[in-house]
């Protein structure tokens, strides 16, 4: 990871994001760029003071909103729409309810990815390599982390930020079974069921292998995003190096290697040899032309669904 990141361990008052808070934030960051600096803020966003901060950090550490540079001595309260959000929330955008599930896990690897702040979300999904955890190991890793970065976090705040990390993937444990999901205050990224819970409650695995409802669209998003942040301008990759890396789509997504494969063979099809795959003497490489155009992928992906 990027010794440039700014490590947050909090900002999210401990709520993790509920169902409508992006597509609220996004909406209100572009009537008003310094709403959340605004006295009104609870009156415009219909919630309360910590909820505010909270809507403006899950903005914020998903890439749907980012601090204007253009404005000079900002002091973090000028901000605009992010030419991402713009895309998939504003009004004749991709999907400005979030009603895709293609739309959560481009958020999800928006908010893995951010090259800018680095959350305990990024060190869960890419760097802490043990397939099932308690909760008071992923402490223990955060612990370990942040004194090797020189970070000083009290214990009981990384406490409360791997509790958020784990409702923002895992139902509440006292939520009733039959509850619906806006009356429980489930994150939409629990539809991706990308950690499983133990019946006791106590131990959590990453659920590793094929992802469904992950279109090769925005694998292919996130591929070239990973090349262009890992690879340093380079055009290939190794399988493994895209499966196992640091940030990689693999590590983001929990994909095992042969869903990896197929996905790379989809985007070889839908690319036309933009994206390809080749082996060599056993090893496996992943190619990608210059002219791959990522978000170009989520232009033709939504174009497609709206036609279904």
């Amino acid at each position: 990871m990027s010794a440039a990141k700014k490590f947050k361990f909090s900002g999210h008052q401990t709520f993790a994001f509920r169902y409508g808070w992006l597509e609220k934030g996004v909406r209100a960051a572009a009537e008003c760029p310094t709403v959340f600096a605004e006295e009104d803020a609870l009156v415009r966003l219909g919630v309360g003071k910590n909820m505010v901060e909270s809507i403006r950090h899950w903005c914020l550490v998903t890439q749907m909103v980012e601090e204007d540079p253009e404005v000079k001595r900002n002091n973090r309260r000028v901000l605009r729409v992010s030419p991402i959000a713009s895309k998939l929330l504003q009004d004749g955008g991709w999907d400005p309810f979030l009603e895709d599930d293609a739309s959560l896990w481009l958020i999800h690897w928006l908010l893995v990815s951010n090259p800018r702040i680095g959350t305990s979300w990024q060190i869960a999904f890419s760097l802490f390599q043990r397939p099932d955890f308690t909760k008071q190991e992923l402490v223990g890793y955060l612990a370990a982390f942040a004194e090797k970065q020189s970070l000083v976090i009290k214990e009981g705040s990384l406490g409360r930020d791997v509790d958020c990390f784990l409702r923002t993937y895992t139902p509440a444990k006292t939520a009733a079974k039959q509850a619906v999901a806006e009356e429980t205050f489930d994150c939409p990224l629990q539809e991706l069921n990308l950690i499983d819970l133990s019946p006791d409650g106590e131990l959590y695995r990453f659920a590793i292998g094929a992802k469904p409802s992950l279109p090769a669209a925005v694998f292919g998003y996130a591929v070239a995003q990973y090349f262009d942040a890992a690879r340093a301008g380079r055009n290939t990759m190794s399988v493994q190096e895209c499966l196992y890396g640091t940030g990689s789509p693999g590590q983001v997504f929990k994909l095992d290697e042969n869903s990896l494969i197929e996905y790379i063979e989809d985007l070889e099809k839908t690319t036309r040899g933009r994206v390809a795959l080749d082996e060599t003497a056993g090893l496996k490489q992943i190619y990608r032309r210059k002219d791959l155009e990522p978000t170009k992928l989520l232009d033709i992906y939504y174009a497609m669904e709206v036609r279904k």
